[in-house]
């Protein structure tokens, strides 16, 4: 999209340590408070918790293991569940972490952040707010909101089935003096995909400038459903360029390197980390990505590479590393001329496919990301027109 290369919209947003470092899940709960329509977890519960010994010996076995976890940072990661309802059992974590690294005088010591998403709901609570004070530049924290009081509350409830959306937006305001460059995760499903325009305008308007909106990976959308996203993509790039949004805000549905033919020489990496990353449960059993733990699967088992007291099982891992492109894409996808910014997830291609393999993508999103594309090249046209430059070649 050559019309924009040069704007703030469209641009990714800059990832601590280029997005090299190595990114370490500790799954601490498995209960929250709320019960979001689009949520991936099928088995919410307040039974499975991690304890601090266990967490303990995954912390010592991977500091312990240099030529396994080799990255020069680290990126060690909170996720329930809701992982704040455990901040006590964090906190005590994080001190263990940060000990056992100056102890062994381990180069993640000078090169590492924690980092949770949160539902936001205990976001202002003295223990939270504690914690963050102790650990604020060390320290990176979400909150998914997913746009207007309508859009929010239609998927993210309580368990009676009422809307969440004033108990978390009550918190933005502190959320942004504390990190004024968060950016929030917002998710789109089938539902609510007629008040995306309005709802990333919100997001705007409540002082995130960037925001990170995702459509759900699950194979629910239904025939329409593209011409819908198109349309709502195409409204907020004529909202973008008529109030001059372009250079100071940013949307993740836009992007500057979408829609262009892949190589699958040059081009031919995995879209996603499974096997590069490494989750771990409440039992210390290791996973390449926490949508291949139990909690995640609707139709397959749960696919460990291991546990805190075994260590990894490369024979295991060894068939996540070699994944790519070609591999597991069918020729549709090989051979599509938009290829590029089509993404997938691994752990939902596994729990999909016919057999217990890994390496089968689903392509129930072509049509959603065939319609992205489209959006994407009127916004080039759009802002073309607005700055008074040639329109780009794709749009002529």
């Amino acid at each position: 999209m050559d019309s924009y290369s040069d704007v703030k919209m469209g641009e990714y947003e800059p990832t601590w340590r280029s997005g090299m470092a190595k990114s370490i899940t500790f799954i601490v709960t498995e209960d929250c408070q709320l019960r979001c329509g689009y949520c991936y977890i099928i088995g919410k519960n307040k039974f499975n918790r991690m304890s601090f010994t266990i967490a303990r010996t995954a912390v010592d076995y991977i500091l312990h293991n240099r030529a396994l976890f080799w990255e020069d940072s680290v990126i060690w990661d909170f996720i329930g569940g809701e992982p704040l309802l455990e901040i006590e059992l964090i906190d005590r974590i994080c001190d263990y972490i940060k000990r056992r690294m100056y102890e062994l005088d381990h180069p993640w010591f000078n090169s590492y952040r924690f980092s949770f998403s949160t539902n936001g709901l205990l976001y202002g609570t003295e223990k939270v707010q504690r914690f963050i004070r102790k650990n604020a530049h060390h320290l990176s924290i979400s909150i998914s909101i997913d746009g207007t009081r309508k859009k929010h509350d239609a998927q993210r409830v309580f368990p009676d089935g009422s809307g969440s959306y004033d108990a978390v937006v009550k918190n933005v305001p502190l959320w942004l003096k504390q990190f004024p460059n968060a950016s929030t995760k917002a998710t789109v499903a089938h539902d609510d995909l007629p008040l995306l325009k309005e709802s990333v305008i919100h997001l705007w308007q409540l002082g995130l400038k960037n925001v990170t909106i995702n459509l759900v990976n699950e194979n629910i959308w239904e025939p329409g459903d593209d011409i819908i996203y198109e349309t709502q993509l195409r409204e907020l790039a004529d909202y973008i360029v008529e109030n001059d949004l372009y250079d100071t805000h940013n949307c993740s549905f836009f992007s500057k390197s979408i829609g262009k033919p892949l190589d699958c020489k040059t081009d031919n990496g995995n879209w996603c980390g499974s096997g590069k990353m490494l989750a771990i449960d409440g039992d210390g059993v290791f996973y390449p990505c926490v949508r291949f733990a139990p909690y995640s699967m609707r139709y397959k088992p749960a696919r460990s590479i291991g546990n805190c007291f075994d260590g990894l099982d490369m024979n295991r891992v060894r068939p996540f590393l070699v994944l790519n492109r070609s591999m597991q894409s069918p020729e549709e996808c090989i051979a599509c001329d938009v290829a590029s910014g089509c993404a997938w997830c691994q752990g939902n291609n596994y729990d999909l496919a016919a057999t217990d393999t890994i390496y089968q993508r689903a392509v129930y999103t072509c049509a959603m990301h065939k319609a992205r594309v489209r959006a994407n090249r009127y916004f080039g046209e759009k802002l073309a027109d607005r700055l008074g430059r040639e329109r780009p070649v794709e749009a002529r």
